[in-house]
C-alpha cells in the first residue's frame, strides 16, 4: 500500500531525479562504483544524522496480497481473514460476537414478549436515568464530533485518499451524492417530515422558547434542522471515515474493531475488539428495530387515513411487521443485489415525486421564502441550540430534551454503524475532504428542503389557512401529521398511497440492508456472509421491533435506541482519537520519506557534480604540481637514515637511540 497524499509527486519527481543519477553512472557497474556505494552510506548517514530516526507506524502494515480484494472467491478472503487475526468458525460465523450478540437480543425480545409491562417500565427508567445523568454528556460529545470533522477536513490531513494514492471515486459524483441521500433519507423522514416542526411550532414548543408568533415558528424549523442536519451526519462521518481508511487504505475487514487498531493495536484482535462488534451489532439492530417500529405506525396510519383500516391497536402493527418482514427475508434469501438496486431507485424516485408534488400542489411561494427564513434561523441559533441541556428550564425542558434531542442523538448513534459501513464502502477513492464536506453538506441541505416542504405545508395549513390540520388547542401524532396533511392538497388519496408505498419499501431496504451489516459484523467482516445467518438477523430485526412496540409502544423505542447508544458513544469517541493517531502517524511517516528522498538526491547530485568538475577542471593540474615535486623545506630535513640488518636478511632503517632532531646534532 503505497503512503502520502496528493502532494506525494514531489516526491515521485526527486526519486526520478536519483535514478536519472544512477542513469549517469552514480549507482552502477562501472569502476567508480565502490566510490559511488560510499557517496550513497554517507548521503544515508547524512539524512539519518538531519532527519533523526524514522517515525514507525503503530499499525501492522500488510502486502496488496493480504489485503481483502473483491476479486477474491469466499475461501481465499476466509483465508485472508484468518491471516489478520479474525477467529471464524463453522458456517463462516465469529462466534466470540455471532453468539453473544444473538443470546442477548434473542433475550430482551422474548421476555419484552412475555412481560411487556416489566420491560417498559425498566425500559422507562433506564431512559430517565440516562436522560438525567448524560443529556449533557450527549450534547457535548455530538458538538465535539462536528468539531473533529472541521477540523480534519479543513486540514492537512485532507488531502489523504481512501484508498492508494492512485485510486479514484468508484462513483461519479451525482451517484455518490444520492446515495447518501438514499443513507440517510429513512423511515424517521418521513415520519418526522410534518409532525415534528408542526408540533415545535404550535403544541410542544420546547420550554423557554417565546410563545406564540413568527419567532417560534422560525425557532420550530430551526431545531428540527438541528436534529436531521450537520449534527447527525456528524456521527456518521466519524465512524464512515474511520473505517473507510481501515477498510480502503489499510486493506482490513469491514468491521468496527479496526477502526481503533491505531489506537489499540493487536489488541483489537481479543476480546476487546470482540466487545467493541459485540456493541455495534447491538445499536444496529436495535436502531434498525427502532425504525421499523416507526415505519409500521406511519403506515397503519395511513391506512386508516384512506380508510383500509377502522383503527390501529397492536395487532395491526405486528400484522404489519410479520408481513413486511417476511417480504424482507425473500429479499435477503433470493440474493438478488440487482433487484435490492432497483427498489432503492423507485424509493428515491418516489421521495423526489412525493416532494415535489408537495412543492408544487401547496404553497410554493411561501415553502421557498420558508426553507431560505428557516435556514437563517438555524445559522443564528445553531451554537445555543447545540449546546442547549435545558439546564434552566427544569423538569419541563428534561423531559422534552428526553423525547427529542436526547433521543435523536441516542437513535443516531445507534444508526451509526449500519450508516457507517454503508458511506465507507462507497467511498474508495475519495480524498477525506471530499468525504467530509459531501457526508455532512449534501444530506443536510436535502433534509433542510424535505423539511422546509413537508414541515413548511403542515405549519401553512395549520396556522396559516382556512383549513388547520386540528383544532386550536389540540394536537396531532407525528404518525398521522404526515397523511392529515396530504388530505388538504390536490390528489392527496394518491399521495398518501404513494408515502405508504415508500414507507414499505423503506422498511424492506432498511431490514435487507441492515440484516447485511449485522451479518458482516457477526461474520469476522466478511463482505458475503451466509445467507442463513443474514435471514436470522432479519428476523431478529422484525421480532424485537413486535416487543419494543408490546412493551411500551414509541416510548420503548426511544428508550431502547437510547440504551444501546450510550456505550457505543465511548467507541466513536475513541474513533476520533484513533483516526487522528493514524493521520498523524501517516503524514509524519510520509513527510520523512519525502524530506529523505530529497535530501539523498540532493547529496548525491552535489558528490557527483562536484567530483566530475574537480575531475575535470583541476586534476591534471594538481597533479602536475604535487605528484613531481620534492619537499625541499629545511623543516623536513631528518639526516641521513642508517640501515641495519633485519631479522630476516633485510635492511631496514636503524632508529635506536634517535629522537626527533638527532641528525643535526651530531654535526
Amino acid at each position: 500500500m503505497s503512503r502520502g497524499n496528493e502532494e506525494e509527486p514531489e516526491a515521485v519527481l526527486i526519486s526520478t531525479q536519483a535514478d536519472d543519477l544512477e542513469d549517469e553512472g552514480v549507482d552502477g557497474d562501472s569502476p567508480e562504483s565502490a566510490d559511488e556505494d560510499l557517496f550513497r552510506e554517507q548521503a544515508q548517514a547524512f539524512v539519518a544524522e538531519e532527519l533523526g530516526e524514522a517515525p514507525e507506524s503503530s499499525v501492522e502494515e500488510l502486502d496488496e496480497a493480504e489485503q481483502l480484494q473483491e476479486r477474491d472467491s469466499d475461501k481465499r478472503i476466509v483465508g485472508k481473514l484468518r491471516a489478520q487475526g479474525v477467529v471464524l468458525g463453522k458456517g463462516t460465523i465469529a462466534p466470540r460476537v455471532f453468539w453473544p450478540a444473538l443470546i442477548v437480543i434473542l433475550g430482551v425480545a422474548v421476555a419484552a414478549i412475555a412481560f411487556p409491562d416489566a420491560i417498559g417500565s425498566a425500559l422507562e427508567a433506564i431512559n430517565g436515568w440516562i436522560v438525567s445523568t448524560f443529556g449533557w454528556y450527549y450534547m457535548v460529545v455530538v458538538a465535539g464530533f462536528i468539531a473533529f470533522c472541521l477540523f480534519i477536513g479543513l486540514s492537512k490531513f485532507g488531502n489523504v485518499r481512501l484508498g492508494n494514492d492512485d485510486d479514484r471515486p468508484e462513483f461519479g459524483l451525482l451517484s455518490w451524492f444520492a446515495m447518501l441521500f438514499a443513507a440517510g433519507m429513512g423511515i424517521g423522514l418521513v415520519f418526522y417530515g410534518v409532525g415534528e416542526p408542526l408540533g415545535y411550532a404550535t403544541f410542544d414548543a420546547k420550554p423557554g422558547w417565546p410563545q406564540g408568533g413568527d419567532e417560534q415558528t422560525g425557532l420550530a424549523m430551526a431545531q428540527t434542522f438541528v436534529h436531521w442536519g450537520l449534527h447527525p451526519w456528524a456521527i456518521y462521518a466519524v465512524i464512515g471515515l474511520a473505517l473507510a481508511y481501515a477498510i480502503h487504505r489499510r486493506g482490513r475487514p469491514i468491521s468496527i474493531r479496526w477502526a481503533l487498531e491505531p489506537l489499540f493495536g493487536q489488541a483489537v484482535k481479543g476480546w476487546f475488539g470482540d466487545l467493541v462488534d459485540i456493541l455495534a451489532v447491538f445499536g444496529t439492530v436495535f436502531g434498525i428495530a427502532t425504525s421499523l417500529g416507526l415505519g409500521v405506525q406511519q403506515i397503519a396510519s395511513g391506512m386508516q387515513a384512506i380508510g383500509i383500516v377502522d383503527a390501529v391497536d397492536n395487532l395491526v402493527l405486528v400484522v404489519l411487521i410479520v408481513v413486511i418482514t417476511f417480504i424482507a427475508i425473500l429479499s435477503v434469501a433470493s440474493g438478488v443485489g440487482k433487484g435490492m438496486k432497483w427498489l432503492s431507485n423507485i424509493n428515491l424516485t418516489l421521495a423526489g415525486v412525493l416532494l415535489v408534488s408537495v412543492l408544487a400542489l401547496g404553497p410554493t411561494l411561501f415553502l421557498m421564502r420558508n426553507f431560505v427564513e428557516s435556514l437563517g434561523v438555524y445559522l443564528a441559533n445553531f451554537m445555543g441550540m447545540t449546546f442547549d441541556s435545558g439546564a434552566f428550564t427544569g423538569a419541563e425542558g428534561e423531559a422534552w430534551n428526553a423525547a427529542w434531542t436526547i433521543f435523536y442523538w441516542g437513535w443516531w448513534i445507534s444508526w451509526a454503524p449500519f450508516v457507517g459501513v454503508f458511506i465507507a464502502r462507497i467511498s474508495r477513492g475519495r480524498t477525506i475532504r471530499q468525504f467530509i464536506a459531501g457526508v455532512l453538506l449534501v444530506p443536510s441541505i436535502v433534509g433542510f428542503l424535505w423539511f422546509s416542504v413537508l414541515g413548511g405545508t403542515g405549519i401553512w395549513r395549520q396556522l396559516y389557512s382556512d383549513d388547520p390540520i386540528f383544532p386550536e388547542g389540540g394536537d396531532v401524532a407525528a404518525e398521522a401529521a404526515l397523511f392529515d396533511m396530504l388530505n388538504g392538497l390536490p390528489l392527496g388519496a394518491i399521495l398518501s398511497v404513494i408515502a405508504i408505498i415508500l414507507v414499505a419499501i423503506f422498511f424492506i431496504t432498511s431490514s435487507d440492508s441492515g440484516s447485511l451489516v449485522v451479518d458482516m459484523l457477526a461474520s469476522g467482516g466478511h463482505p458475503n456472509p451466509p445467507t442463513w445467518s443474514r435471514v436470522l438477523w432479519a428476523v431478529m430485526e422484525g421480532l424485537l421491533a413486535i416487543a419494543l412496540l408490546l412493551a411500551g409502544g414509541l416510548g420503548a423505542l426511544q428508550a431502547a435506541a437510547l440504551a444501546t447508544a450510550l456505550p457505543f458513544s465511548v467507541v466513536l469517541l475513541l474513533m476520533c482519537f484513533s483516526t487522528h493517531r493514524a493521520l498523524r502517524e501517516e503524514m509524519r511517516i510520509t513527510e520523512y520519506a519525502r524530506r529523505e528522498a530529497r535530501l539523498q538526491a540532493g547529496y548525491l547530485f552535489m558528490r557527483s557534480h562536484v567530483k566530475s568538475s574537480f575531475e575535470d577542471e583541476w586534476s591534471d593540474k594538481i597533479e602536475s604540481r604535487i605528484d613531481n615535486r620534492i619537499d625541499y623545506r629545511i623543516s623536513a630535513t631528518r639526516g641521513p637514515v642508517v640501515l641495519r640488518r633485519a631479522g630476516s636478511g633485510g635492511l631496514e632503517p636503524d632508529t635506536r637511540g634517535r629522537s626527533r632532531g638527532q641528525g643535526h646534532e651530531g654535526r
